[in-house]
């Protein structure tokens, strides 16, 4: 990593020399464009930032930034980023797994760096099928996915990721779309400003072996009425002239409204609202848009915070000897 000797870094200064390896129309790249231009419009020192990946395609990423980074092992990345954080809390920390690192073999990691709420952002591409061993299905994978593994269709139910999030305690939750620039560049920014653990799903499309699967959403077709996006405290508006509404049934089931007529009616986004991210969460995108943004955000103390205190007490109240008489001892004849 080249010394930080600049006081205006462009996108480029963030990019290593390595040559960036995915398939040819990958979502990836988009998303790494567009993280270098989020680090370079928060001038972000090299230096103090630290990407941290597991297995899959998305893993290349450290790689392609030339910042500190570490490419660990299959599902353990929040555990080494932990660990960073825990080392050197003033280091700013990025996580990048996929479905399958993040929600397979990674899920324990996942949730416990989640609950315990470390100042860390976590990014999970999300493309629904395990890429870079060829196509299995993943835990995202919808039922009756066909791939390899699956030649007559998934039988299993697919992991919600922000419902997985917010059920372990996460107080930052976003999705993003990897080609949308504009949405994903806040919702990164908003991450790094929050403190805690941040979780941000970003739709990520696999052009070899699950080509298309967001397209209902996120496709050249689908229309502006498919994708409802979230800004604290506006009324949740969507569709080409913003003429549609999400509001609440008397039974307090979602419907949707004819916003020029009933604006009244209209839902105002709260992301510090649980029980309002869990609706948007469980919206039928067969039938509602599907929610961007931040979808919930409510920050709390962070772990490394309280480790550290707790240590720096511990330290100034005790002994070398007052630890090791602390607790039961045994004598051993």
């Amino acid at each position: 990593m080249n010394n930080q000797d600049k006081t205006n870094l462009s996108p480029k200064d963030y990019a290593s020399s390595q040559e960036v390896r995915w398939c040819p129309g990958c979502g990836d790249y988009a998303i790494l464009k567009t993280m270098t231009q989020t680090l370079s419009k928060l001038q972000l020192k090299k230096e103090d930032t630290v990407f941290v990946s597991g297995i899959g395609c998305a893993a290349r990423f450290p790689y392609y930034l030339d910042t500190y980074g570490f490419h660990t092992i299959h599902g353990r990345a929040p555990a080494v980023a932990t660990g960073v954080k825990l080392a050197n809390p003033n280091l700013s920390v990025w996580v990048i797994t996929g479905d399958g690192d993040g929600l397979s073999i990674g899920g324990n990691h996942l949730m416990h760096a989640l609950r315990r709420n470390i100042d860390i952002n976590i990014l999970l591409f999300n493309n629904e099928i395990y890429g870079l061993t060829k196509g299995q299905f993943s835990p995202t994978s919808r039922l009756n996915t066909r791939s390899p593994s699956s030649p007559e269709g998934s039988l299993d139910s697919p992991v919600p990721p922000c419902k997985f999030a917010l059920g372990s305690g996460a107080s930052f939750i976003a999705r993003a779309i990897d080609k949308d620039k504009k949405g994903l560049g806040m919702v990164l920014e908003r991450s790094y400003e929050h403190k805690g653990a941040t979780f941000t799903e970003i739709l990520q499309n696999c052009i070899v072996y699950n080509d298309g699967v967001f397209n209902d959403h996120t496709g050249k077709e689908a229309g502006l009425d498919k994708q409802l996006h979230l800004v604290h405290g506006q009324p949740m508006l969507f569709g080409e002239d913003k003429q549609f509404g999400l509001a609440l049934d008397l039974d307090l089931s979602p419907i949707i409204v004819d916003a020029k007529k009933e604006l009244s009616k209209v839902l105002i986004h709260d992301e510090t609202n649980e029980m309002l991210a869990l609706m948007l969460m469980n919206l039928n995108t067969n039938q509602f848009p599907m929610a961007f943004g931040v979808i919930y955000a409510k920050p709390k103390n962070t772990f490394e915070n309280d480790f550290h205190q707790k240590q720096n007490r511990f330290k100034r109240d005790k002994s070398v000897l007052d630890i090791l008489k602390n607790g039961t001892t045994w004598k051993v004849d």
